[in-house]
C-alpha cells in the first residue's frame, strides 16, 4: 500500500513558498463533440468535481472493499474527479492524474481546487477579478482552495488556514472546468 501523502495543507498556509516542479494540466472538460453524460446511480453529470470528506481515505483498484488499497489520501478538501459511477462506489482521478475507486460516503460535493500542479510559477491572488487588480498574495502550485464562485475566468477562493481570501484566474487551477460557472 503507497501513501498518497500531499503537502497541500502546508502550502495552503505558506501561499507565498517558491514553486514546486509540475507537469501539464489534466483537465478534460467535454466540448465540441463530446457531452456530459449523466452518472448510472445519481444522475448527476459525470465527470465532474467533488472533494475528500474523510480526513482519510482508501483509493481502491475496484469499486469494492474486496479490492486492494493502491493509495490513502489524508488531505481533507483535496479536489478529485469522478470519472464514473457503480453503486456506492466512485472512480476519481486526482490532481496527479492517478485514477481509482472510492466509497462514495468519503466524498463530498463542496468544491476546492488546487493551484495548478503544472504551473512552474506561483500564480497571484488578487483583490478583485482584474489582472491589474492588487496582488494580495503569491500562490504555490498545489495550494488548496475553497472554491467561493467562478464567473468562467475568474473565480473567488480562500485559504481557510490564512483566512485570506481573493481571486485567481480560473485557468490557472485544478478542480474547475474551463469557462465553468460556479456560484
Amino acid at each position: 500500500m503507497k501513501f498518497k501523502t500531499t503537502f497541500t495543507t502546508a502550502l495552503a498556509a505558506l501561499a507565498f513558498l517558491l514553486p514546486i516542479a509540475g507537469g501539464q494540466p489534466l483537465q478534460a472538460m467535454p466540448t465540441g463533440s463530446e457531452s456530459w453524460r449523466k452518472g448510472r446511480e445519481t444522475g448527476f453529470p459525470v465527470p465532474r468535481f467533488v472533494s475528500l470528506k474523510a480526513q482519510t481515505a482508501r483509493m481502491r483498484i475496484g469499486p469494492s472493499t474486496d479490492y486492494a488499497t493502491s493509495w490513502v489520501y489524508s488531505v481533507r478538501g483535496l479536489p478529485l474527479e469522478i470519472t464514473e459511477e457503480y453503486g456506492n462506489w466512485r472512480r476519481v482521478r486526482d490532481q496527479d492524474g492517478v485514477t481509482g475507486w472510492m466509497y462514495a460516503p468519503l466524498l463530498s460535493g463542496r468544491r476546492t481546487a488546487v493551484v495548478g500542479p503544472w504551473l512552474d510559477q506561483p500564480v497571484a491572488l488578487r483583490s478583485a477579478p482584474s489582472a491589474k487588480a492588487r496582488i494580495v498574495a503569491r500562490l504555490s502550485p498545489r495550494v488548496l482552495l475553497d472554491l467561493e464562485h467562478c464567473n468562467g475566468n475568474w473565480c473567488e477562493v480562500s485559504l481557510t488556514t490564512r483566512r485570506m481570501s481573493g481571486f485567481v484566474e480560473q485557468d490557472n487551477l485544478w478542480g474547475v472546468y474551463p469557462r465553468e460557472v460556479i456560484e
